[in-house]
């Protein structure tokens, strides 16, 4: 830690990177129990919070590189591994517990940070050794003890409450149904100093992706765009990590929507006047941006990739201008999936009546997924769905939409639309009577290898509007100007 904390900033990463002061957290921790207090009704009590542990690969002693548990990043902003916190309801005094290190680690670790150390980078109240833990829930005898347990609406994965601290359910009242709704609620909505930290990362993510267009020659490797991408986010801004796996998807590859993970690992040679796809965000004091840019490998679209290139974009543009305080995301999704069908139809892709096509659903045979999803700590932030919110949607491509709220200032939110060329869903879609009628099947059929096309921004809902924090290429004449200006 003596490396990295410079006595001023909790995170930083040196000369032009974003220094973040620990109000940061300071803000998220009393937002969270403003969210507790109104939900449970009473300030009374503590909330009690574990943080994640170092992992190693399989069953060996290499240690995984850490990143902290996303909710206990959210309170506290620690780097390190094996820590707890402890949070006033009412009055938000803030106790962080840290592992009482033996003094020979300092041969491994450097120099082991004091307490005092630990209380000054991270702003906190108190900082006790974790062996202590056990003595200070005993003082808290008889109060009320919030933990963490939940499901993500998004990925339905349950969170238990942790059964490694010491409490007794008959000296204190264990609550489990409020920190949960609490955090995912506080987390949807960004403070002015989670943005500062949102747009920084877009800022750098979006330089990088200007980058690897100027870098894409037809015969090049997948990965190595991928290389090109995270070299630029952490030799110029300082993000180590990135918040998923990059997408590098080069002709038909852009059609397969999470390509680039082990099993498909950016491993394709890029043809020639081939489409593309670029998915990739870096990742800053744990908060994610999520960029996806189009381009032509040889720097010049053709008439059929231009077409559904102007499809997309426009889908892209029309939502954007309709996003403020209110809007359904919902209606959003179902706007861009229109727009889509509108450019496809006019490039001669699809034929007859575009309200009959939806209707018939046929925009989730070209946009598979849902339009967006919120963004934060977690590349699919929390706070999705719940039970004050709209339900999840049924019918197919809606049903894939991670949230179906209404918008809200403070609100980040990705505008990602997308069309793709797929084979799997094309050929179920040539032999369905309901929306064969509307498929142009052999020109669909020629351009089966085009692949896909997905534009995608990273928007911060305002009071009166919005504000996108993507600066790349967008139009295909920018595109083009960028892919072949001398560098």
């Amino acid at each position: 830690m003596a490396a990295t904390y410079d006595g001023k900033n909790l995170y930083y990463r040196g000369p032009g990177t974003l220094g973040i002061s620990p109000r940061l957290h300071r803000a998220n921790r009393e937002k969270a129990m403003r969210k507790v207090r109104q939900i449970s009704g009473s300030g009374e009590g503590v909330c009690l919070l574990k943080g994640g542990s170092d992992t190693c690969r399989h069953n060996t002693d290499h240690e995984d590189l850490f990143r902290q548990e996303s909710f206990f990043h959210y309170l506290f902003g620690v780097e390190e591994p094996d820590c707890s916190g402890l949070i006033d309801v009412e009055t938000c005094h803030t106790t962080l517990f840290v592992p009482r290190l033996p003094e020979e680690f300092a041969v491994w670790l450097g120099t082991i940070p004091s307490l005092e150390t630990f209380k000054s980078k991270y702003g906190v109240d108190q900082v006790l050794y974790s062996d202590t833990i056990g003595s200070e829930l005993k003082r808290l005898e008889g109060k009320r003890v919030h933990l963490l347990e939940g499901t993500n609406s998004d990925s339905g994965v349950a969170m238990k409450a942790p059964t490694s601290f010491d409490l007794d359910a008959g000296k204190h009242e264990i609550v489990v149904d409020a920190l949960y709704e609490a955090l995912c609620d506080s987390r949807c909505k960004k403070t002015p100093e989670e943005i500062e930290v949102m747009r920084y990362v877009s800022k750098i993510s979006s330089d990088a992706h200007v980058e690897v267009m100027k870098a894409c020659k037809p015969g090049m490797m997948e990965y190595q765009l991928e290389s090109t991408f995270m070299h630029q986010c952490y030799f110029n801004g300082g993000c180590r990590f990135s918040p998923y796996t990059c997408i590098i998807g080069a002709g038909e590859h852009g059609a397969f929507l999470h390509y680039g993970h082990s099993g498909a690992p950016n491993a394709g040679q890029i043809p020639d006047n081939s489409l593309v796809l670029c998915d990739m965000g870096g990742e800053y004091h744990g908060y994610a941006a999520d960029i996806t840019c189009t381009f032509p490998s040889s720097g010049k679209f053709t008439e059929e990739q231009k077409i559904v290139y102007n499809a997309v974009l426009a889908a892209h543009t029309r939502v954007i201008s309709e996003m403020k305080p209110g809007v359904s995301w919902l209606d959003m999704h179902t706007l861009a999936e229109m727009t889509i069908l509108e450019g496809l139809l006019a490039g001669n892709f699809l034929k007859g009546d575009v309200e009959k096509m939806m209707q018939n659903n046929l925009g989730s045979v070209f946009m598979p997924h849902g339009l967006g999803h919120l963004i934060g700590i977690d590349t699919h932030d929390v706070g999705g769905y719940g039970a004050k919110h709209p339900a999840r949607p049924n019918r197919a491509g809606a049903n894939k939409l991670r949230t179906a709220r209404a918008l809200e200032e403070g609100m980040v939110i990705t505008v990602e639309p997308g069309c793709y060329f797929n084979r799997y869903l094309l050929n179920k879609a040539f032999s369905d009577d309901n929306i064969s009628e509307f498929l142009n099947r052999e020109k669909l059929e020629a351009n089966m290898e085009l692949g896909g096309v997905r534009i995608e921004d990273n928007v911060l809902i305002t009071a009166d509007g919005r504000e996108s924090f993507t600066k790349v290429p967008r139009t295909v004449e920018e595109i083009e100007a960028t892919m072949n200006r001398e560098n």
